[in-house]
C-alpha cells in the first residue's frame, strides 16, 4: 500500500456509511446468506479472479496491537499474523486426520502415545530465500510459544515435553509427550501455531516470513498492508495484496463496508447486521456450529464467596439464557449450558439443560449467608454481544438480591494485562471454538492462571485418561463424566453460543476455504 493510514478521514468515511444503513425487517432479511448445507463460500462451479487488494476491518486492540503474536491479546493481532506466518495446520472435519496440514506434511503418532513426528513440507521458504526446517519449528513452538503468557499458546508446552523435542534431519521432528495423549494433532493444528524463523527474538516488518502474504506496513491501532507471497508453499494467493483494518466499533465496521472502504467487516453485532441494508451488494456469512464463539463469565475460586458451590451453582441459575438468546441476538445464537466446545464430537451433549430458577438462587445465596452480596462485573467488548450479556447478568443477579455492577474496559484492554484479569472476581470470557477436552487442557487443568482457582486433581485425571485412550466409545465417556463435574461444581457460567456475523462484498469470495473463520488468513480468498 503507497499510502499512509489516515484513520481520522476513514472512520468518517466509514461513520458516514453507516449513517446510511438502512433499518431491514430482520438479520436473515437485511442481507442475503450462504447455503448453509455448502459450509463455503465460494460459488459453485465459479474460477476465482486473480488480482486486486481485499480490504477487511476488525475489531483491533488500539495501541496494544503487536506484531509478536504469541503475546497479542487482540483477534487482529492472531488475523495479521496468520496472513504473514505460516501454520503447522488447521482443524478441518472433511480432513483424513480431522486436520488439514500447513507447512507441515503430517504428523505420525506413536503406537503408545508417547510421541509424536511432525513432517515438515519440503520445498517450504521464508521470504529471504532460506528453507524452513525443523529448527524453526523446534524455536517457535519450543522457545516463544512456551514463554508466552496467552493460555492457547502454552498448550503445546502443558502436552509436550518441548525440553526433549529433537530434529531428526531437517525435515522431521519428534515431540515426546508429557503423557499419552491420542488427541495432539488437534493440539498442534488449531490454526493458531504458526512458525518463524530459528532465532527470532524481536518481531518487525521486514522479518522473514513464510505465510501468504509478505507484511509491508504496519501502524498499531490502525491497520496493515501486505502484498502477495509468490513463493508461498501449496499455493499462491489469488490476491495481489491485502489490508487489515483496526475499527473498533461494530457499526463503524458496517459502514465501512456499505460505504465500500472495505470489502470484508468481521463480526458484526447482531443490532448493526439486522439493520445493514441488502441492495445486492453485500452478504451477513455468518459462521455455524461447531465454530461459534462462547460468551461466558469467570468466578474467580480464589475470592470469596465463589469459593463456596453455592453461590457459584446460584450464578448459573440466576441467568435467563433464553432473553439473552432473543434480547441479544434476535434469536440467532445458541443457548449454552456452563460448558465450551459446543459441536465438537467430545462436547457432553448427554447432561441436561441447566433451567432458570431464581427462586433457588435466592435459596442457595442465603444458604451460603452472600444474599446481598456486592460484586463488579469486569468486561469489554472483546466480540459482539459481551457487554450486552453481561449488562443482562448483572439484571439477573439484582434479581437474586445480589447488588451486582459492570465495568466496561475499552476494546483490546481486557486481556492485555492477562495476569490482572485472571485475578478479577468476576470477568467476561470468550471461548474460540476447540474441541472440549482440549479447552479444558488448555485453560483449566492443573490450575492454570486461566482457572480462576479451579484445581481438580481429579478431573484433570478423567480428562487426562479420555485423551489418552484411542477408543473413542470408552473416551467419549471418561470426557463426559469429566464434563459433569464442571457441569455442577464449576466456576464457568457460560449461557449463549453466537456466530460471527461476518459480512462481505457480493464478489468476495474464498474467505471460509482458509478455515479457521474467527482468524481468517485469506490465503484462498478472492473479489470478483
Amino acid at each position: 500500500m503507497s499510502r499512509q493510514f489516515d484513520r481520522r478521514t476513514f472512520l468518517r468515511r466509514g461513520a458516514a456509511g453507516a449513517a446510511a444503513l438502512a433499518v431491514g425487517p430482520g438479520l436473515l432479511a437485511a442481507c442475503s446468506t450462504d447455503d448453509p448445507g455448502t459450509g463455503r463460500d465460494s460459488a459453485p462451479g465459479a474460477s476465482p479472479r486473480s488480482g486486486g487488494t481485499l480490504r477487511a476491518a476488525f475489531v483491533g486492540g488500539g495501541a496494544s496491537e503487536t506484531l509478536d503474536f504469541f503475546n497479542g491479546p487482540s483477534a487482529l493481532d492472531l488475523v495479521r499474523a496468520r496472513a504473514w506466518h505460516g501454520t503447522l495446520g488447521n482443524l478441518d472435519p472433511d480432513g483424513a486426520d480431522g486436520v488439514r496440514y500447513g507447512v507441515l506434511k503430517g504428523i505420525d503418532i506413536a503406537d503408545d502415545l508417547s510421541s509424536y513426528t511432525l513432517h515438515v513440507r519440503p520445498g517450504v521458504r521464508f521470504t529471504d530465500g532460506s528453507a524452513l526446517t525443523s529448527a524453526d519449528i523446534l524455536h517457535s513452538l519450543g522457545v516463544l510459544a512456551a514463554k508466552s503468557t496467552l493460555p492457547v499458546y502454552r498448550l503445546a508446552a502443558a502436552n509436550f515435553d518441548l525440553a526433549r523435542a529433537e530434529a531428526d534431519g531437517d525435515l522431521k521432528v519428534v515431540l515426546p509427550t508429557l503423557k499419552p495423549i491420542a488427541d495432539g494433532r488437534m493440539i498442534l493444528c488449531q490454526g493458531n501455531f504458526l512458525v518463524v524463523k530459528d532465532g527470532t527474538e524481536r518481531f518487525h516488518e521486514a522479518m522473514p516470513s513464510c505465510g501468504p502474504f509478505r507484511l509491508t506496513e504496519f501502524t498499531a491501532g490502525q491497520g496493515s498492508a501486505f502484498e502477495r507471497y509468490d513463493d508461498h508453499y501449496g499455493h499462491v494467493p489469488h490476491l495481489d495484496g491485502l489490508e487489515l483494518r483496526s475499527i473498533a466499533d461494530s457499526t463503524a465496521r458496517a459502514g465501512a463496508l456499505t460505504g465500500r472502504d472495505v470489502d470484508f467487516a468481521h463480526d458484526l453485532s447482531p443490532v448493526t447486521a439486522r439493520t445493514l441494508g441488502d441492495g445486492g451488494a453485500t452478504r451477513l456469512v455468518p459462521t455455524e456450529s461447531p465454530y461459534l464463539v462462547g460468551l461466558s463469565f469467570q468466578l474467580n475460586m480464589a475470592t470469596a464467596p465463589f469459593d463456596d458451590p453455592r453461590v457459584r451453582k446460584a450464578f448459573k441459575l440466576a441467568v435467563d439464557r433464553q432473553a439473552m438468546v432473543d434480547t441479544v441476538f434476535y434469536g440467532n445464537a445458541e443457548i449454552g449450558n456452563d460448558l465450551p466446545s459446543l459441536g465438537f464430537p467430545d462436547y457432553a451433549d448427554s447432561l441436561p439443560q441447566r433451567a432458570h430458577d431464581p427462586e433457588e438462587a435466592r435459596r442457595l445465596l442465603k444458604a451460603a449467608g452472600a444474599d446481598g452480596m456486592e460484586i463488579r462485573l469486569t468486561t469489554g467488548p472483546e466480540t459482539p454481544g459481551m457487554t450486552e450479556t453481561a449488562a443482562l447478568f448483572a439484571e439477573d443477579l439484582k434479581a437474586v438480591g445480589v447488588r451486582a455492577s459492570v465495568r466496561e474496559l475499552p476494546a483490546g484492554q481486557l486481556y492485555a494485562d492477562y495476569p490482572a484479569y485472571a485475578a478479577l472476581p468476576l470477568a467476561g470470557a470468550y471461548q474460540m471454538p476447540v474441541p472440549a477436552l482440549s479447552t479444558y487442557q488448555m485453560n483449566t487443568a492443573g490450575g492454570a492462571v486461566s482457572a480462576f482457582g479451579w484445581d481438580e486433581t481429579a478431573t484433570d485425571a478423567l480428562v487426562a485418561k479420555a485423551r489418552a485412550t484411542a477408543d473413542r466409545t470408552e473416551a467419549a465417556k471418561l470426557g463426559t463424566r469429566a464434563q459433569r463435574t464442571r457441569w455442577d461444581d464449576g466456576n464457568q457460567v457460560l449461557p449463549v453460543f453466537k456466530p460471527n456475523l461476518n459480512a462481505q462484498a457480493a464478489g468476495v469470495r474464498g474467505i471460509r476455504d482458509d478455515l479457521f473463520e474467527q482468524f481468517p488468513g485469506f490465503s484462498r480468498a478472492s473479489l470478483a
